[in-house]
């Protein structure tokens, strides 16, 4: 079903080149848009197929069938060098989404079928093509590097769009009326839903490499996804995560939203997050913990049980200590439940690789690290003109350079316990407060006097 999709999708986007050609005379190609495209789907397929030196059979025959090109291995790999397909290629935008761009923005096609939508349509069909091309192998691994590739590629294609103001998360489902199959839209429905949590994340201030970790995550499950269907094997992977971090960088941000998402890729069940610490495992007398970890688990079955400061839980190691039990049960659930059951222990980077090594099993069972950044100066002064923006609130030009010097500052010779956007707010909050003491008694205030924070309500 989701061969013939992409099948359905790729005509859609000839027809899209052959309307905008139509529409648009100052077109100078010797080429027709829709062979342009062609030429351009076979350059990203070998892109994608090549990563690890050679396209193999399955490959081969995933892009003959989509793409109609009858040619062999070599030949393949002989377009792809004279055409330059190198690893720069992940930041070349095709040309024909260009065209598809300024046709959209233009809006100039009278009774337009694809709803000025057409370069969010061809965007959409590359995210397919390469999800299809990657799944096609009939071994149990999916190829990493060809997902990293992927996951790049698209990303670039979707800040394109960016840029354009034409990347849609919430658009109209454009492809449902090219099938009569419920269970296409019911998959294109959880796509949307995906992408949504993905935007939110992808507009959330810094923390690049840990959203690079998390789509390239999603694209590796989808790609699974698609195995399964196919009724290909898949490599047993663990979903459990270590999240490494100074406080206020985002982690359970980023939880509460993977948690969603892999609700909608049918990952867990639920997707609920539950949060806890040492004090919601741990009981003081010899017996209880177990019973008082396996509650915790039972609540978070179906979702995913997020550990905060985990290294707690073996940093006291003693006879009146019962945190190991704790751990012990855990590792249990996290082998016996795994299909449906996920677990994100966090905190600091140091504590948190001497918690992992501290027990054999911990270590198998957290094969993966994504690692949180403390916020640049500049990263925490949009965080706080974000909140301001939330509260109604703005800051005069004096008492936004002082919030730079101190946000430098405390970047530059970070405070003990520096806690990042948790130590913006509590500085926002705290000038909020000196604000008010300060207008309080101010007869007939204006809306600018109780609105703006002032430099002396820094101090």
């Amino acid at each position: 079903m989701k061969e013939q999709n992409l099948n359905e999708m790729i005509e859609n986007c000839y027809q899209i080149c052959d309307l905008v050609e139509k529409e648009d005379t100052g077109i100078n190609s010797k080429l027709s848009l829709k062979d342009m495209l062609r030429i351009e789907f076979l350059k990203f397929a070998v892109f994608l197929a090549d990563t690890n030196g050679y396209i193999d059979q399955e490959e081969l025959t995933c892009i003959q069938d989509i793409l109609g090109f009858q040619m062999s291995a070599s030949a393949m790999k002989a377009f792809k060098k004279n055409e330059g397909v190198t690893e720069a290629f992940s930041s070349v935008v095709p040309t024909v989404l260009k065209h598809l761009v300024v046709a959209d923005a233009k809006k100039t096609i009278t009774n337009d079928p694809f709803k000025h939508q057409k370069a969010q349509i061809l965007v959409d069909t590359y995210k397919l093509f390469g999800q299809t091309l990657i799944s096609c192998h009939n071994s149990d691994n999916t190829d990493e590097t060809s997902v990293q590739a992927y996951t790049k590629y698209i990303q670039m294609l979707e800040s394109f769009l960016k840029e354009y103001g034409l990347f849609k998360t919430s658009r109209e489902k454009m492809f449902k009326c090219t099938t009569s199959s419920s269970h296409n839209s019911i998959d294109i429905d959880k796509e949307e839903n995906v992408e949504e949590i993905l935007e939110e994340l992808n507009e959330l201030i810094g923390l690049a490499e840990v959203k690079e970790e998390v789509n390239r995550m999603v694209n590796l499950l989808r790609v699974q996804k698609l195995r399964a269907d196919r009724g290909l094997k898949n490599s047993s992977s663990s979903k459990h995560l270590v999240f490494s971090g100074n406080p206020g960088t985002g982690k359970t941000t980023v939880a509460r939203m993977l948690g969603k998402i892999y609700r909608n890729l049918g990952v867990l069940s639920q997707g609920q997050l539950v949060e806890v610490d040492r004090s919601a495992l741990v009981s003081g007398y010899i017996g209880q913990t177990a019973t008082k970890t396996q509650e915790v688990i039972d609540k978070s079955m179906g979702g995913i049980l997020f550990i905060d400061e985990a290294y707690t839980l073996t940093m006291n190691k003693g006879e009146n200590d019962f945190g190991q039990e704790a751990v012990d049960t855990l590792l249990k659930a996290m082998e016996d439940c795994r299909e449906d059951f996920m677990v994100i222990v966090a905190g600091y980077p140091k504590p948190m690789e001497d918690f992992l090594a501290s027990n054999p099993g911990l270590k198998s069972r957290f094969p993966k690290f994504i690692s949180f950044s403390d916020y640049t100066a500049d990263e925490l002064l949009s965080i706080l003109m974000n909140l301001c923006k939330q509260q109604q609130y703005h800051f005069s030009q004096e008492a936004l350079d002082r919030a730079t010097e101190i946000f430098t500052q405390w970047t530059t010779n970070k405070p003990e316990n520096f806690a990042n956007a948790r130590d913006v707010r509590n500085f926002f909050e705290q000038a909020v407060a000196n604000h008010a003491s300060r207008v309080v008694s101010i007869a007939n205030a204006t809306d600018e006097i109780l609105s703006c924070i002032e430099k002396e309500d820094l101090e």
